[in-house]
């Protein structure tokens, strides 16, 4: 009845990150009443790699915060991961029990997806991820009125390829947009995952997505 989407970095696939986490975690991320999907992002030509193929969410025309985004492939994935969240609703699961969310690009894409196509979702959450300075998501924002998902951000202050300040920049403009975001600090942390963040990560899922309690006639 619940559904959880995690997004993956640049080149990785959904099963290298599955493997990360249960790496980090000594065990899968898995939940009695949760299904975990991990999708793998399309092959495509990346820029900042000088237009090596790569398994990305969108394409970048540099790693900044201040450079304009790759709006063309951002939404045409956005549509694929929309079809991905319809096949969910097909099977039963309420968009208000689904999660979606990412580290870097995934949790990039995962905002994109939410606060733009699916603000009835149930929550995000971007792990060393950032938006751009005059992101489509803020203009959709600003002329939205209804209720939209919670945000669980996490960042390390020692990112250098995603600087903590865009995380943190990211995090003030969106609540200054209404939506109600948290952003847990890792001192040291590098463009990485560990231990402490995603048991955090699980505790926020479930807070999200709670066990129903059984129906009573």
């Amino acid at each position: 009845t619940n559904s959880c989407t995690l997004l993956c970095d640049t080149g990785d696939t959904g099963q290298g990150a599955r493997a990360w986490i249960k790496q980090i975690l000594n065990q899968d991320m898995a939940f009695q009443h949760i299904k975990v999907i991990y999708p793998t992002a399309p092959a495509r030509p990346y820029t900042p790699m000088k237009g090596a193929f790569s398994n990305v969410w969108f394409d970048r025309y540099k790693i900044c915060n201040d450079c304009p985004e790759h709006i063309e492939s951002i939404d045409s994935m956005c549509q694929g991961l929309t079809d991905l969240i319809n096949d969910e609703v097909k099977n039963g699961i309420a968009k208000n029990r689904i999660l979606v969310g990412g580290f870097s690009m995934g949790g990039g894409m995962a905002m994109h997806l939410a606060y733009r196509f699916h603000q009835d979702l149930a929550g995000v959450f971007a792990l060393s991820s950032f938006l751009n300075k005059d992101s489509a998501v803020y203009q959709a924002l600003k002329r939205n009125e209804s209720a939209l998902p919670e945000l669980f951000q996490c960042h390390g202050t020692a990112d250098d390829l995603v600087l903590y300040s865009w995380g943190e920049e990211t995090n003030k403009m969106l609540k200054s947009l209404g939506v109600s975001a948290s952003l847990h600090t890792f001192p040291n942390l590098y463009h990485e995952l560990n231990r402490i963040e995603i048991e955090k990560l699980k505790s926020w899922i479930v807070k999200k997505l709670p066990v129903e309690a059984p129906k009573t006639n």
